[in-house]
């Protein structure tokens, strides 16, 4: 008789202890308010919430552990398939335990050329994997290609970087260095920023700010435009070009005509220079 062989696929998330459970009850019910009223319960809005959620539950662990999986399922009657399925597919939400500081180096096109490829290199040579006060990644862009090589602390910018400053940047923060970031709010730990994205206040200093002007590198086209007396072609209107008014037997013709595919190069070789 052959010996029973049991599997075990995984093991059942750790609940969070009563006081760490009542005090993100708390506050996930006031995310799920913002999408379900209360007096009016719509369970399918009330899905809404699970990106907020699902930061909640990443400022208290530092990452989307199972037992966050498992609150967020049972805070939206959704199976914890569904809510792995959200979570594994957004970059911004972390599978794996991270440091005080997530520190990410911009690896797309422009960063890379300016650099950004070798920032990332010195970084992986130059950090512990273990460390627990900065995890290193790279980012996909983030709209600061004005600024490249772009690197980011709990997505704040540290622009114009090069692998020498950004090896003192993480330097500074493993010792608890006051590091400022190139513009926007100060620097806050990985969870203080989860909590600010799951959508609860932001009080630091430069969070909010009014007025201001983009920097010399976004508006570099701009003056380069103006000073060369280049602007933007005025839209034109039917009675400008002598086009058909809308709605005219030839204004239908050519509605009729636009979607169709255009001819096949053969048909439509243009005449070589000289001839």
């Amino acid at each position: 008789m052959s010996e029973k062989v049991y599997l075990q696929l995984g093991t059942r998330p750790i609940p969070y202890p009563d006081d760490v459970r009542a005090r993100l009850d708390h506050d996930a019910t006031a995310i799920v308010a913002r999408y379900s009223p209360p007096d009016s319960p719509d369970p399918e809005m009330a899905r809404s919430a699970l990106l907020p959620l699902l930061h909640l539950v990443q400022s208290e662990d530092g990452y989307v552990s199972p037992a966050g999986i498992e609150f967020c399922a049972a805070k939206l009657g959704l199976t914890g398939a569904e809510v792995t399925a959200v979570a594994t597919f957004y970059s911004m939400y972390r599978r794996e335990p991270t440091g005080d500081y997530l520190v990410g180096v911009c690896t797309n096109t422009l960063c890379a050329v300016m650099g950004g490829d070798a920032i990332l290199e010195a970084l992986e040579d130059h950090l512990d994997p273990s460390d627990n006060a900065v995890t290193l990644t790279h980012i996909e862009c983030n709209a600061a290609c004005d600024y490249a090589p772009v690197v980011m602390v709990n997505w704040e910018f540290f622009d114009n970087q090069t692998p020498e400053s950004a090896r003192s940047l993480v330097d500074a923060l493993r010792s608890d260095e006051a590091v400022v970031p190139t513009r926007g709010a100060s620097l806050c730990t990985f969870r203080e920023t989860e909590r600010i994205l799951a959508g609860f206040p932001d009080d630091r200093l430069g969070a909010v700010h009014a007025g201001g002007t983009a920097g010399a590198p976004t508006l570099a086209g701009l003056r380069i435009a103006q000073q060369s007396g280049m602007s933007a072609p005025v839209a034109s209107t039917p009675s400008d070009t002598g086009s058909a008014p809308l709605g005219s037997e030839e204004a239908n013709a050519a509605a009729t005509t636009k979607d169709k595919p255009a001819p096949a190069p053969e048909e439509s070789v243009p005449p070589e220079k000289g001839n």
